[in-house]
């Protein structure tokens, strides 16, 4: 099986609307994909729209968030060099890699919604026939590509984190927009699962989207086996 290349696509976006929480990327919304590519032999670039490091959200480091690929990141210092040298976005060619895959954690709402640059990458990914995947608060990015291609989320099947979600957690009043009712109000149909923060991913196509925290290794299997068919 040839070596494939996947970019990873995080938020460069600390800031919480009315409190001094801060947000940034879900560790292991990050982590459990990474090592589920780097497991299967993939190589893997880190970018964001700012480059550098990315904010990590201080509540995916509690204990109750980490997970077993946490620790490994925490041991790899590979891992977290790269973490720590993202490229910045505007550097990035599609044809370079097989398949783009953002995580989430809040930011993704703020930063990755209007970037003009993820929007055209995203599409330049699809266009090409190279499967992309977005979790939780990524398929905010989705937002960018209905920007640049009027009526392109229209009918797309999606998961997504949800409103319930998004109340149970605290954050709704902490949010420009909740993510479900604006992918919706743009067209999409968001699928979620029976019962808030369980895996749920949807395949639209060469589109993998994860529901939350839980669907993000789920979502990289997923992207996996569609670079495999």
């Amino acid at each position: 099986m040839a070596d494939k290349n996947i970019l990873m696509v995080l938020t460069s976006h600390s800031e919480m609307e009315n409190t001094d929480s801060k947000t940034g990327v879900w560790l292991g919304e990050f982590t459990d994909p990474y090592y589920e590519f780097i497991d299967a032999g993939y190589t893997v670039t880190l970018s964001s729209p700012k480059g550098g490091r990315p904010p990590v959200d201080p509540m995916s480091e509690l204990t109750e968030h980490i997970t077993g690929a946490n620790r490994r990141f925490g041991d790899d210092t590979i891992a977290k060099h790269a973490f720590s040298h993202t490229i910045p976005l505007n550097q990035l060619a599609a044809e370079v890699y097989d398949a783009v895959f953002y995580p989430g954690g809040h930011g993704p709402i703020w930063d990755l919604a209007k970037d003009n640059n993820s929007g055209l990458l995203i599409l330049e990914f699809l266009d090409s026939g190279k499967p992309v995947a977005l979790v939780c608060h990524g398929p905010a990015a989705l937002i960018s590509v209905e920007n640049q291609r009027q009526g392109w989320l229209q009918n797309k099947r999606i998961a997504a984190f949800s409103n319930t979600e998004e109340t149970l957690v605290g954050r709704s009043g902490n949010v420009p927009y909740l993510l479900q009712t604006k992918l919706e109000e743009l067209g999409a149909e968001v699928k979620t699962a029976l019962v808030p923060f369980l895996s749920h991913i949807e395949v639209d196509g060469l589109l993998v989207t994860g529901q939350n925290p839980l669907s993000a290794g789920p979502a990289a299997k997923a992207l996996i086996q569609l670079l495999q068919a």
